[in-house]
């Protein structure tokens, strides 16, 4: 869609952290102050900064969401909706939904990835259910039918039904999905964001052209996977 509308927000520390980095800092406050002014100890104070400094610097790190805009035209590109490494690009049986076979893309987020994930197509979001189960770890084949998940289905311009499925890992155990039934959604928009380590999976038609390779790092709203027929 050469036309399409962006409905960017622009944040440089994704919403979902806010309140975690807001109360982080000053709990690291508070308890400096303390032991600065109060119980004036110096080696404590040193002490607890250099442990709990850097852990505040990466909730900081995790929950980063770069400003990040598609360039060229988007019409049957199927764009990366996070970033991490691909870990699956095999021909599967779809059993839920679609009921055939499927090519599925998945890409894996470790803890030090951006968590924010975005739409891989531009269309209209079919429907979105979030399915209870368990947290296997994400880069486990079964995690994509057994643990937790939200799936979120869109019909592109063309027609074509994309499903993108996200996935709870051994770690992460909250699942944030903004989009909703009836919804147009577009590349370059938030659909949704997942904590700590996690998987994306992308279930797309058979003769899709890939454009990516097993153990590849992709970027989120930026690396492009592949082009619908």
């Amino acid at each position: 869609m050469s036309n399409r509308i962006k409905k960017l927000k622009k944040v440089r520390i994704h919403r979902e952290g806010t309140r975690t980095i807001v109360l982080s800092l000053i709990a690291l406050a508070v308890i400096s102050a303390i032991l600065w002014f109060c119980i004036n100890s110096k080696i404590l104070f040193w002490c607890f900064l250099a442990i709990f400094g850097p852990i505040f610097l990466i909730i900081v790190n995790f929950y980063r969401c770069p400003i990040r805009l598609f360039k060229g035209e988007t019409d049957k590109l199927i764009v990366a909706p996070a970033d991490g490494k691909i870990v699956v690009i095999e021909e599967v049986e779809e059993k839920q939904y679609f009921k055939d076979k499927r090519l599925m893309v998945s890409i894996f987020m470790s803890p030090l990835n951006v968590h924010a994930n975005w739409f891989p197509v531009d269309g209209k979001v079919k429907f979105v259910k979030h399915v209870s189960g368990n947290f296997h770890k994400a880069w486990l084949p079964k995690a994509s039918e057994e643990n937790e998940r939200a799936d979120t289905m869109i019909t592109t311009p063309e027609g074509v039904d994309i499903l993108c499925r996200q996935i709870a890992g051994a770690m992460a155990r909250r699942i944030v999905t903004y989009a909703k039934a009836g919804d147009e959604c577009f590349i370059d928009e938030h659909l949704g964001f997942i904590k700590l380590g996690s998987r994306v999976d992308l279930y797309l038609p058979l003769g899709t052209e890939i454009f990516v390779n097993m153990d590849e790092c992709t970027v989120g709203n930026q690396t492009i996977i592949g082009r619908l027929q």
